[in-house]
């Protein structure tokens, strides 16, 4: 693996598309979902959800959903930001205390995840194929696939918690651009950087990379290049020995980190998240939060195209929850 521009044609990108929708044969078919391929070429055309637009309508932080509108505001919407179902009745009690906390956190989200309600008098089907056991019933859908639930009202704090580790752990907060944007100029400034790591000079090329970001903070490419490069630095400076090390001390979360930096800079991506979502599973606190955070930062050195980040990710959320 080695850093790539952002907008220049990356030739495994079929191939990753092709192991992807192979991936998500056997999926859960929520209400007659099309092919997963389909739906993330329709979520990609479509503009992304406004917390400006009026709750209730399509397109906004807050929308009301029914059998008819569950494809394109649940299932295609997830290809962009997580939705979460708030699934109701107006006769529940419970759903009355725990909708306008959620209709309250997503206007505060800023289209960074939309809130689904789905009434499940009015919309039956719905609530069979979602297996709703009683109400009021949350489920996280990223991607079209359930990734994470909750039952019964429960107090703001945790409903804010379950929303931001949701958000932290499928798009770190990113909100899509309304479409597809300019493709990018050469930077004369990129081909040096590229020049010293085709020399090997990885010291030079986080130098270059990070002058760009000095003088350009807001540079399209050098940023995701630079986490690219400290990520080899890291694995260089950890060593072959970093395994051993960590293997040797499971409880401690640097070691663990050091070698997941050695395993992704070696090509092993999976052996490397399947070692910190491991240390997420049996930790808490700060342990947790730290290797959390660490999970997050290298699925953004791999990029969420791959689709070895996707499956990651909902291990984290079944994790987390």
């Amino acid at each position: 693996m080695q850093p790539t521009r952002p907008g220049r044609p990356d030739p495994r990108a079929a191939a990753q598309q092709a192991q992807m929708a192979a991936a998500m044969a056997g999926a859960v078919d929520l209400a007659a979902v099309k092919a997963r391929s389909e739906a993330a070429a329709r979520a990609q055309a479509a503009p992304p959800p406004s917390a400006s637009a009026p709750a209730g309508a399509p397109g906004a932080a807050v929308v009301d959903v029914t059998e008819a509108t569950f494809q394109a505001e649940v299932l295609d919407r997830s290809f962009q930001v997580p939705v979460v179902l708030d699934l109701w009745a107006e006769w529940c009690g419970p759903c009355k205390q725990l909708s306008p906390v959620l209709e309250r956190l997503a206007t505060e989200g800023g289209g960074s995840w939309v809130l689904a309600k789905v009434d499940v008098d009015a919309n039956p089907a719905l609530a069979q194929g979602l297996r709703v056991q009683g109400i009021p019933a949350v489920k996280a859908v990223w991607q079209g696939q359930l990734v994470a639930e909750f039952s019964g009202a429960i107090p703001e704090e945790q409903a804010r918690q379950f929303v931001t580790e949701l958000v932290r752990a499928t798009t770190g907060g990113a909100i899509p651009g309304a479409g597809p944007g300019e493709e990018p100029a050469d930077d004369p400034r990129l081909d040096a950087a590229e020049a010293a790591l085709e020399r090997g000079d990885l010291a030079a090329a986080e130098a270059a990379y990070q002058a760009i970001l000095d003088a350009e903070p807001d540079h399209p490419e050098a940023a995701l290049a630079l986490r690219q490069v400290r990520l080899f630095r890291r694995a260089d400076e950890a060593g072959p020995d970093a395994l051993a090390a960590a293997d040797a001390a499971p409880e401690d979360v640097a070691a663990q980190t050091r070698a997941a930096d050695f395993l992704l800079g070696t090509g092993n991506i999976e052996a490397a998240f399947d070692r910190l979502l491991d240390v997420v599973r049996r930790t808490s606190g700060e342990d947790r939060d730290r290797a959390r955070a660490h999970l997050l930062e290298l699925f953004a050195v791999v990029g969420d195209d791959d689709p070895r980040v996707g499956a990651a990710r909902r291990q984290l959320m079944a994790a987390l929850f």
